[in-house]
């Protein structure tokens, strides 16, 4: 076997390391972890976008309700 062969199979054996650590053998992977991270962020957002909208309406009922009290 020549030295670049060994190489190549020195980084084979690297590269099939790191996929398995990134997909997981029978455990969760770091790739679904950080898929599951983004799909929480996602959900969170949209909390906040709701949550936002929300304060935005009563904000508006209360100038509506002062204006309407002002006159």
């Amino acid at each position: 076997m020549t030295d670049f062969e060994a190489q190549v199979l020195a980084d084979l054996s690297v590269m099939k390391s790191q996929m398995r650590s990134l997909l997981g053998i029978g455990q969760p992977g770091r790739l679904n972890l950080l898929e599951d991270r983004v799909a929480q962020h996602e959900r969170s957002m949209q909390r906040v976008k709701g949550l936002a909208g929300a304060f935005g309406v009563l904000l508006t009922l209360v100038h509506i309700a002062i204006d309407y009290l002002h006159r």
